[in-house]
């Protein structure tokens, strides 16, 4: 069986389209090889900047012969109905054949498909792969239609065995496949022939080519290490600038260099940015000063000099670029203390939306509800409202206005120039996070007060103007920003309504049409807020200054609680999609989320994780089928009767050993189930509740519900429903699957 090989040489690729266009080259190919019917042992997909390349082994030779016999019209058939079928198979007449048939004769074609060497196939199928290869962004060049991500100068496409290697025949616009190949574009350019994968891949070595993106990456790695460690120093971790590094290279050549003491009073935030943005280096820490004291560069040719001239060229531009940084951080750190009144002033003319107001306008609205959730997270009130005034000042600094990656960072240095407390300025850092799923979840009481501040504000303010996520399109990262309240509440087991949260932002929203009376909307809201009380409560309270209400107060009166339900049920799909990745089945959340409490996602997740492992136990599969069972005959006989079989089961009328044995357990289950759940003890709950597996089993094993005798078939059914309602006290079994 043969081997392929396949190269496709280019100009420089980006490196970030190269993992992609790796794992489309080997399906695509490989997928139509398979449709054609050749088969294959193995295959691997590599690239560099340069080339994309494929290998695929014990690859069959031929396509196999195939046999297919089409059934067609019967022989008496209109002459159409012939003609028809003749077309279809692209035969004639005379190679049809009759044969009998229930109904009569019938015609029959037989369709042979000899096989075809691999050679003829792969050609078809490389060309479909390079004509319609499916790049981000393609261009043409030259005189041809040929579209690549870069001008396309050669191909390989070699089937090699044990007898030798062939080029299979193969043109595109202009280029013909063959042999050749070049390495690196400086220190080996000439081109030279190979024999197959293994001779491609040594002599490109020898021409200064490292063909895997793993040995860059691992190559890279290691001589950066070793480099720092000459030093003292140790490499900061930055996978995606690896990634990114080993797709600019071919032949990885790491340098370092120092950075100048004049800069190192800049925060190492500022200088690991600004390296990594403008010039693609990894930063080298000094573990003793906690500083970024250099960096490698990796250049892609070896020198002379062993790099001396590259690392003099890149200590010029990174001094430039840092000088730049120092310059704003200068003058922003004098605004910082001097109060940042400047930068507050400036985000009133910044629109956070056209709908929801300013900048400051939000940053309002957020200080106002940090103030509100901060005895909730045992934070002290004024700092989180004053540090929910200083999250965002940083937006109008020189720096964050250079580097958008490092807003919240430089609040942070700002917060703290300024005189503010740690805890104040550690809040202006952390109140974006999480921001993925892997950033952790901040824990300070003031960060955590600021951070849910600022996501409830976003999502109910999208909410109460009604411009929700539709299908996959979210541009404003709304269920990011769920997943954010919900991390934030989980993480740091903060017992909350959501829906008071939510009711009242959204109130503060509609209020916020009419941004002229702040006074009388700070007393409700406050007022409401030091009470206790509800979305629906505030309302009411707003109800009450109907007589001496402004304009915009009817804005308030028509606000629908319907709103803060679909944010609800929004933040409720967010955390199934959550809890489905910790290993908690979507029919177990859904069970969960039916029982009152919902709006307190600690409460869900703690009912939802105990039924999980419960319904991993023998016991707890068996009893969940007997408490359906009990549901099922219990809607039956009620949508039959008419009635509602909810109380009046009498232990007197149990005729059998099994009836009265489930009274008992009843009567014992039922008020361990009530007070472990009034305790939120919910492990103690399913230990209560799996006591009922065995007697349940046992009654439906020897009773017949549906009895003739009406006495005792309604005091059956009322047994079953002290069964259901055991059940509901934990979770809405009958949405539970299996």
């Amino acid at each position: 069986m043969p081997d392929l090989l396949i190269e496709l040489f280019s100009e420089e690729i980006p490196a970030r389209m190269q993992a992609r266009a790796r794992e489309d080259l080997k399906k695509l190919v490989t997928d139509g090889l398979v449709e054609a019917g050749l088969t294959y042992a193995g295959a691997g997909a590599f690239s560099t900047p340069r080339r994309l390349t494929l290998t695929v082994e014990g690859l069959t030779d031929h396509s196999p012969t195939t046999r297919e016999e089409r059934k067609g019209p019967r022989t008496d058939a209109p002459e159409a109905a012939l003609e028809g079928f003749l077309r279809a198979t692209g035969l004639t007449r005379d190679q049809l054949e009759k044969r009998d048939d229930k109904k009569g004769q019938v015609w029959f074609a037989t369709l042979e498909k000899p096989g075809r060497p691999a050679a003829r196939i792969v050609a078809e199928v490389l060309e479909n792969v390079i004509r319609t290869f499916p790049w981000p962004k393609s261009m043409r060049w030259g005189s041809g239609n040929l579209r690549w991500v870069r001008p396309l100068h050669s191909i390989i496409c070699l089937l090699s065995d044990e007898s030798g290697s062939n080029v299979v025949p193969l043109a595109i616009d202009g280029i013909t496949a063959g042999d050749t190949t070049r390495g690196h574009r400086f220190m080996a350019p000439d081109a030279f022939a190979v024999m197959g994968f293994e001779d491609y891949v040594a002599k490109l070595r020898r021409a200064r080519v490292m063909l895997s993106t793993d040995e860059r990456e691992a190559e890279i790695r290691q001589h950066a290490d070793n480099l720092a460690f000459a030093r003292g120093w140790e490499i900061v971790s930055d996978d995606g600038l690896l990634t990114e590094v080993a797709g600019l290279v071919e032949w990885p050549v790491p340098l370092m260099g120092v950075i100048e003491d004049r800069f190192l009073v800049l925060p190492p935030e500022v200088l690991q940015t600004s390296m990594k943005e403008h010039q693609k280096f990894f930063s080298a820490r000094n573990p003793k000063t906690g500083r970024i004291e250099g960096f490698v560069t990796v250049a892609n040719i070896e020198t002379p000099d062993d790099g001396a001239t590259i690392l003099a060229g890149n200590q010029r531009v990174l001094a430039a670029r840092l000088s730049d940084a120092a310059f704003f951080y200068e003058n922003d750190l004098r605004e910082a203390k001097a109060g940042m009144g400047a930068w507050a002033e400036g985000l009133t003319h910044v629109t956070f939306h056209n709908k929801l107001g300013s900048q400051a306008d939000r940053i309002a609205r957020i200080a106002a509800l940090a103030r509100e959730i901060a005895p909730l997270v045992s934070a002290d009130p004024d700092q989180a409202e004053e540090a929910a005034k200083l999250a965002k000042l940083d937006l109008r600094s020189a720096m964050v206005g250079e580097f958008p990656e490092l807003q919240g960072t430089m609040g942070r240095y700002y917060a703290l120039a300024a005189g503010k407390p740690e805890a104040v300025a550690d809040a202006a850092r952390d109140h974006y996070a999480p921001l993925g799923p892997s950033d952790a979840v901040p824990t300070a009481p003031v960060s955590v007060a600021v951070a849910l501040a600022d996501k409830i504000d976003t999502l109910t303010g999208f909410w109460a103007i009604d411009d929700k996520p539709t299908g996959s399109k979210d541009p404003f990262a709304l269920r990011r920003a769920a997943l954010g309240v919900i991390r934030l509440v989980l993480g740091n087991r903060i017992r909350l309504s959501v829906d008071s949260l939510n009711d009242v932002q959204t109130l503060r929203h509609q209020i916020g049409a009419d941004p002229a009376q702040p006074d009388l909307l700070r007393q409700i809201l406050d007022t409401a807020a030091s009470a206790g009380m509800s979305g629906a409560s505030t309302r009411a309270l707003v109800d009450t200054a109907r007589a001496d209400a402004p304009a915009w107060l009817p804005l308030i009166a028509e606000h629908d609680p319907a709103v803060s339900d679909d944010l609800r049920g929004f933040l409720h799909d967010r955390l199934k999609v959550y809890l489905r990745d910790q290993g908690v089945r979507h029919d177990i959340i859904d069970a969960v989320l039916e029982q009152p409490g919902n709006c307190d996602l600690v409460l869900v997740v703690n009912r939802a994780t105990a039924l999980n492992d419960m319904l991993k136990t023998e016991d707890g599969i068996n009893l969940t089928q007997g408490l359906k069972r009990a549901g099922n005959i219990l809607a039956q006989a009620e949508e039959k009767d008419g009635v509602e079989y909810s109380f009046g089961a009498d232990p007197k009328f149990a005729e059998t050993d099994e009836e009265r044995a489930l009274f008992a357990a009843l009567d014992t289950a039922e008020p361990a189930i009530r007070k472990a759940i009034a305790a939120e003890d919910f492990p103690a709950a399913m230990t209560a509740i799996a006591a009922l597996r065995a007697p349940i089993d046992a009654f439906f094993e020897a009773v017949q519900v549906n009895t003739d005798k009406q006495i005792l078939r309604r005091n059956r059914l009322n047994l079953l429903s002290r069964i259901r309602e055991a059940g509901r006290q934990i979770a809405d079994f009958t949405r539970i699957e299996g």
